[in-house]
């Protein structure tokens, strides 16, 4: 066996173990085999025979050698893609490649012409060797440049700089000193003479040289001669161009050279010019340079030379570098003399020479100042994350000062923070992270938002900031990781919205909260626009294909839109649970990861499944941080928490909580999979007290046990430990009462305390609705029969079970209610009791439901209740506060307080607002919301089980702090909808609909009330219109009891009808009499407004009918809403809310009809399109719908205020082209004309704006276009259909419309017979102001002219055309002079026409005039100054005979 080298061994020993292993013609362990690249035509060369060891390369043999070269391979296959392919070249590879045969290098050769080379002649020493060159014998200064040079090389070019200057004449010299290695001449007298020799050989002294046509290889002078030549005859030929031509030129050039030639040419002038300034620095001497010799010079010799001029002024006028002299001469100036930082010594060692470059880095800094400009200047900031104002100095010392841009300022921008974050040095990767994430939290705190322009969150975000944590997750380090995940923490959770979303868990539906799911991009929610709403199999296939979609894009695009989502395709899950399964980090990093893993899991739904597949990270946190045993030692009272693991922690009974909120089968995974059904009995079993945990963290765990069992629970899951756990919680609903009087020496830890107090109240409620399910379920199984197939099994848990809690909180409820007229107290005790009273209202509810309850018990209990509890509290003076506070705390009342925070980015949800949640807030101290909910819930509840004591609540209704707020709520305008707000107006929406359903029972059960009937259906109706999703079954108890009810239209009983007609006989709230046109159908005498009102009020029960059939598409999301809101545990199916996107109902919901049915029109042809006469129900439902707008747009006109007019008309448009002769239905033309009539109002039309861009409508041409050819085919002239024709047409909107009527549908004038008398817009509309487009104008003419416009057949446009062509024809503005020449051969050609009535009408139109027969009035005769003009312009013609061209 061969030896192997070991170290200390010699090079000689090297090679002897070669030759031994070479003489031993073993194989070599490694063999190099390089495969043929086939598009390089490369194969066979034998290259991977060959052994590594031979170097036989480049071996040249000249014998036989060919004249003729071979062939070489033709050109290789280029692949569109490979220019875009990392390469690593070998450049032994490269060498085989390009040395391809020797005649390709020996075939032409041609040698580099030496003739014009400088030959410098030795120096004579007169020794009989050369002297040997030593740097220490050349005197030189560093001189400071672009380029650094060391001592040596500067010390070289001092050395050629004498040689040179020895060997070159001294006549041009201006100084006549003598020559020597110590003394050379004057660099500047050496420069004088180069330059003049230059100028010599090019023959003029303003002609340059040629720069890229120099002559080399055509000989030295021949080249040089032709060369210059060239350059002669180009400098002609540029100054005999102009400089348009010029540009031209070399515009064309630059378009037909490739770019990088471009950029090489205009490299060349730099390059030149730079080449000349380094020869002339390297042939200075520092003669006349400061030269600091501290060994011979005194203090006062130092400052004299420090203030002497650097550098003398050159005699030449045309020295080209002189402002680089001057420029080097200040720098050496700035760092000579005493601004030096030290003072060299004389027995320091080789710092005889001054570096004055590198001293310039050991200057004091300069004071930063800012600059006075209006752009911006680059943000820093310090290690705290704190904004450094720009004009503030800071000491060195405190390590934000670095050598990067702006080193005068102190701190460090992103882009500096950004580079530092990949810094081989952990400190510094550490210490980057470590301020990225302090930034982080400033900016989400808003602390950034009136000193910087832009978004900081929005600038990282895009610059890849969330990708830079995620790499940084990767790191080896610890410290680096502790750090990424900090940042991370910071940027994904919010401690704000965890506090919130707590705060609401036992609220009424408190539980149930909306996805964090951050709004799609614009092309995705245009397909899912597409979903069919009536299957749930559409919607789940495209869910699919979305998924599908997400896998297939990029992460960075992903992340753009969703960082959630953008992190998840990154592994992140995988990532975390190696940290908490291997690393083991600290008990901060721990629970940081776990409140991102709690914001991960309240994206959706499958976010929540994803994190329960991957792979033991459920089993990773349930082991190590839900432990049932644990040491005692480790985390008992007053230790210090050195490591979380093998402790109970409750942030990780959060996050349990958060993935059971995701859906049942996520409940039940965690339940049966993980066995959190002992640890929930081990948390819940024992008193905090006795834990052996820190007294805060044991509330805290126990307070998330029975959240985790209350949302389990509202699956009708762990039921089962009710039973189990029965004695226990018996036991704790008295102690619950101590809370009362607990003293508040400890405020955290009462407020904790009640935190507990309100989880297990929000537990029993749970399970209390779980037990009234269960006499439901109990019949369903009995009467299935095996073709059923499977039945949901009955609860574990009976009513007779959870009958005995009502009077054990209904006596707690009382003690906290003692304390409502203590503020300090009630404040505290609040949540608490708003959880009694959602309790109480909750069993009732149940029990009246319940088989085995007695109907009589049930109402006494009721009355009981209602007696002793409810009205006392009613009637206390601390109620009227409570009802007063609801504005001040109102989103709809103040919607500011949900604005999104300014630093909030789409891509990251967040609930967090402008201003955060001060205590008069929805969610604040002193916020109502929650309690007054909670009240009327049970009042309702109540009143429900016993219609006798509907009467016993009227106080609350005329509670004036709640009628104020309910009139403020709905006047105001809609809310935004955005996260931040829309949890937040849910709970708003849940007090509203109470009040309102409340009223609707004394509606029915009080013929006398009527007092507030407005108000309240007011509310109703603008409820329905903002209820979000998820409330679909308060929208249709809405619809159900309150939008139709007549006895909340008390107008209708009142008189209002009457009032109708009374106000048009009146002609009030209008310029004049509101004319309704006529119809060419038979139609008896037209019904007054009044009566048809009546009849719409009286059709109230269908109106009914046909809303809730056109709302059938809702039914599968009614459904879900149903059993939340009803409490069958059995069927929910997750805690999660619908997506949203806005309310459920359109704000334009009382045309949905129309809508709907113009859409089936226009989308498939229907049978009852084309078959006469239209099916009854057709009729009726547009019917209806027109009967329901006309009621809102009469008494309660506010509600539709916002929908704009031209939605409006193009929603009543639908009607005319829903069918062929729908509009001619005697009750649909009466309405529609009926509702255009109030859409004609002054007020309306000011207001109409068919420019602007119309929801749901994607151009409004298209739509009129639309319009006009169904009139040509199916109006037979009505004047109702001409007046929506003619709407459009006013002078204000678009010409195009006019064009398109006057064009290309110009046989429609033929029938727009609308007479002016029941024409109701004005006419001063299409007059005012005068055309002025001259296509429309010729039309106009034309169209009058040939006869296609008749006063008979159009009265409306005839005027119109005529007043507009009058107009034009005597206007007297100045204009260009082809709309002059068209103005004149118009009116001569009005002169000569034979038709004398429209000569007439043209020529003496005066002011239009609706009563006049032709609807306008004419002058008796022409003022002067037309009749002057007319009389010009036609005798002219005259003088001039010309004959006029044809029409």
């Amino acid at each position: 066996m061969l030896p192997r080298p070991k170290p200390g061994e010699s090079e000689t020993d090297l090679l002897k173990f070669q030759n031994q292993f070479l003489a031993s013609k073993a194989s070599p362990a490694v063999k190099v085999v390089r495969k043929a690249d086939k598009r390089r035509g490369d194969g066979g060369t034998g290259v991977e025979e060959r052994l590594p060891l031979q170097h036989d390369r480049d071996v040249v043999s000249l014998d036989d050698f060919p004249d003729v070269p071979p062939s070489l391979p033709g050109p290789p296959k280029k692949s569109k893609f490979r220019s875009t392919h990392v390469h690593f070249e070998d450049t032994e590879e490269q060498l085989d490649h390009g040395d391809q045969h020797i005649t390709a290098v020996l075939s032409k050769i041609i040698e580099h012409d030496t003739s014009a080379g400088r030959v410098t002649v030795p120096l004579s020493t007169g020794d009989p060797f050369p002297r040997v060159f030593h740097r220490s014998d050349i005197k030189t200064e560093a001189k400071p440049e672009a380029g650094k040079r060391s001592i040596f090389s500067q010390k070289i070019a001092a050395k050629r700089a004498a040689e040179v200057a020895q060997a070159s004449p001294r006549g041009g010299q201006k100084n006549t000193e003598r020559t020597t290695p110590d003394a050379p001449p004057p660099p500047v007298a050496l420069e004088t003479q180069l330059l003049r020799m230059e100028e010599q050989s090019v023959g003029s002294s303003h002609t340059q040289r040629p720069r890229i046509v120099t002559g080399e290889g055509l000989g030295s002078l021949a080249g040089e001669q032709e060369a210059q030549k060239i350059h002669e005859e180009n400098l002609e030929r540029l100054q005999s161009m102009s400089k348009e031509e010029i540009l031209e030129e070399r515009k064309r050039l630059l378009t037909q050279l490739d770019p990088n030639l471009v950029t090489f040419l205009k490299s060349q002038r730099g390059v030149d010019a730079s080449r000349k300034r380094d020869e002339k620095m390297e042939l200075e001497k520092p003669g006349k340079l400061v030269h600091l010799e501290t060994s011979s010079r005194s203090q006062h010799e130092a400052e004299e030379i420090a203030e002497a001029p650097v550098f003398q002024e050159p005699a030449m006028d045309d020295e080209p570098d002189t402002e680089d002299s001057e420029r080097a001469a200040c720098i050496r100036m700035n760092v000579s003399g005493g601004d030096l930082p030290l003072k060299p010594q004389k027995d320091w060692l080789h710092m005889d020479n001054v570096e004055f470059e590198k001293l310039e880095w050991m200057k004091d800094l300069p004071h930063p100042r800012q600059k006075k400009t209006r752009k911006g200047m680059q943000a820093r900031f310090s290690l705290k994350g704190e904004l450094i104002p720009p004009d503030k100095d800071f000491p060195t010392y405190l390590g934000l000062h670095h050598h990067g841009e702006e080193a005068e300022r102190a701190g460090y921008s992103l882009q500096e923070l950004f580079h530092l974050s990949r810094s081989q040095v952990i400190q510094q990767r550490t210490l980057a992270l470590h301020v990225l994430g302090h930034v982080v939290q400033k900016a989400k705190a808003g602390e950034f938002a009136s000193l910087l322009k832009g978004s900081v969150l929005r600038v990282l975000l895009d610059a890849g900031f969330l990708f830079l944590l995620r790499f940084s997750l990767d790191d080896t380090v610890d410290n680096v990781i502790a750090a990424a995940v900090h940042t991370l923490h910071a940027l994904l959770v919010s401690p704000d919205d965890e506090e919130y979303l707590d705060k609401t868990f036992s609220w009424y539906q408190g539980m149930a909260v909306y996805p964090f799911i951050p709004n799609k991009e614009e092309e995705e929610e245009v397909e899912e626009e597409d979903e069919d709403d009536d299957t749930e199999q559409i919607p789940m296939e495209n869910k699919l294909g979305r998924k599908s979609k997400d896998e297939n894009k990029p992460d960075p695009e992903v992340a753009r839109y969703d960082v959630i989502k953008g992190l998840l395709k990154t592994k992140i899950l995988h990532r975390l649970r190696y940290i908490l399964e291997v690393t083991k980090p600290v008990p901060l990093v721990v629970l940081e990861i776990l409140d991102i893993l709690i914001r991960i899991a309240r994206h959706s739904t499958e976010v929540c499944s994803q994190v329960l597949d991957c792979p033991r990270l459920i089993e990773t946190i349930v082991r190590e941080f839900i432990p049932t045993r644990w040491d005692p030692r480790v985390a008992g009272p007053g230790q210090f928490l050195a490591s979380v693991y093998g402790v109970p922690c409750a942030t990780a009974m959060k996050l349990i909580r958060v993935l059971a909120s995701g859906g049942r089968n996520a409940a039940a995974r965690l339940l049966n999979k993980y066995e959190m059904k002992n640890r929930l009995s081990r948390f819940i079993a024992e008193d905090p007290k006795d834990l052996s945990l820190r007294k805060e963290e044991a509330i805290r765990l126990s307070t998330e046990a029975f959240r985790l069992w209350a949302v389990a629970a509202g699956y009708g899951q762990a039921c089962d430990l009710y039973r189990d756990l029965y004695p226990v919680l018996v036991k704790m609903i008295p102690s619950l009462s101590h809370l009362v009087k607990s003293s508040e020496e400890n405020k955290s830890m009462y407020n904790l305390s009640i935190e507990r107090a309100t989880a297990m109240v929000t537990l029993l409620s749970q399970i209390t609705q779980t037990a009234g399910c269960r006499a439901e379920l109990q019949a369903q199984l009995s009467r299935s029969g095996p073709e059923d197939g499977d039945q949901i099994p009955p609860p574990p848990v009976s009513w007779t079970q959870v009958s005995g809690l009502s009077p054990l909180i209904e006596t707690n409820l009382k003690k906290c209610l003692k304390d409502i007229s203590e503020p300090d107290t009630w404040q505290a005790l609040q949540p608490l009791a708003t959880t009694y009273v959602i309790y109480l209202g909750l069993y009732y509810s149940n029990s009246s439901q319940q088989p085995s309850v007695n109907t009589v018990d049930c109402l006494e209990e009721v009355e009981r209740l209602t007696f002793e509890v409810v009205l006392p509290l009613l009637s206390q003076p601390a109620m009227q506060t409570q009802w007063e506070m609801l504005r001040p705390c109102s989103v709809l009342c103040n919607p500011l307080s949900c604005s999104p925070a300014p630093e909030s980015v789409p891509s990251i949800v967040s609930l967090s607002c402008t201003g955060g949640k001060p205590p008069v807030s929805l969610v604040g101290s002193q916020s109502p919301f929650a309690f007054l909910t909670a009240l009327l819930a049970l009042v309702n509840g109540i009143t429900h089980i016993h219609k006798g004591l509907i009467g016993k609540y009227v106080s609350v209704l005329d509670a004036k702090g709640l009628n104020d707020y309910l009139l403020q709520s709905w006047t105001t305008g809609p809310p935004s909808i955005s996260h931040s707000s829309v949890w937040l107006l849910r709970h708003e929406y849940h007090l509203q609909y109470f009040v309102l359903s409340l009223a609707q029972k004394m509606a029915d059960a009080c013929p006398d009330y009527g007092q507030h009937a407005s108000l309240h259906h007011c509310v109703a109706m603008i409820l329905l219109s903002r209820l979000l999703p998820g409330s679909e079954h308060l929208g249709h108890e809405l619809l159900l009891g309150l939008a139709f009810n007549p006895k909340l239209i008390p107008e209708g009983q009142a008189g209002g009808p009457e009032a109708a007609d009374f106000s048009d006989i009146l002609h009030l709230g209008s310029r004049a009499k509101l004319t309704q046109p006529g119809s060419v159908a038979s139609i008896t005498p037209r019904p007054s407004r009044g009566a048809l009102l009546k009849e719409a009020y009286q059709h109230l029960p269908f109106i009914q009918a046909c809303y809730l059939s056109h709302f059938a598409y809702l039914e599968p999301a009614l459904a879900r809403s149903r059993v939340v809101y009803q409490g069958r545990t059995h069927l929910i199916q997750s805690m999660l809310l619908p997506e949203v996107r806005g309310p459920t109902l359109p704000s334009d919901w009382p045309f949905l009809p129309l809508i709907s049915l113009y859409n089936k029109v226009t989308g498939a042809e229907t049978q009852w399109a084309v078959v006469k006469p239209f099916p009854v129900d057709l009729v009726n439902i547009v019917t209806r719908s027109l009967q329901w707008v006309f009621l809102l747009e009469t008494w309660r006109d506010r509600i539709l205020q916002g929908i704009s007019s031209a939605a409006k008309l193009v929603r009543l448009m639908c009607v005319f082209l829903t069918g062929s002769d729908l509009f001619l239905e005697g009750a649909v033309h009466c309405y529609t004309a009926a509702l255009l009539s109030l859409y004609c109002r002054s007020k309306v039309l000011d207001s109409l704006d068919l420019d602007a861009p119309l929801p749901g409508l994607a151009s409004f041409y298209d739509l009129y276009i639309n319009l006009l050819e169904h009139f040509e085919a199916v109006s037979f002239g009505d004047p109702l259909f001409g007046v929506f024709v003619l709407l459009p047409l006013q002078r204000r909107f678009s010409v195009q419309l006019r064009l398109a009527v006057f064009g290309e549908h110009v046989s429609t004038l033929r029938a727009l017979g609308v007479p002016l008398q029941q024409f109701p817009v004005p006419l001063e509309l299409y007059l005012s102001p005068p055309e002025n487009n001259p296509h429309l104008l010729r039309q106009y003419f034309q169209t009058l002219v040939r006869g296609v416009l008749r006063q008979s057949w159009c009265p409306v446009l005839y005027v119109v055309a005529v007043a507009h062509v009058n107009s034009f024809i005597f206007s007297q503005e100045s204009t260009t002079q082809e709309i002059d020449i068209s103005r004149r051969n118009m009116m001569q050609k009005i002169w000569l026409l034979a038709d004398e009535v429209l000569k007439r009408h043209l020529l003496y139109y005066k002011l239009p005039n609706k009563d006049s027969p032709v609807g306008f009035d004419l002058y008796e005769q022409l003022p002067p100054i037309r009749l002057k003009h007319l009389h010009t312009v036609t005798t002219k013609e005259h003088q001039e005979g010309t004959s006029l061209p044809h029409l």
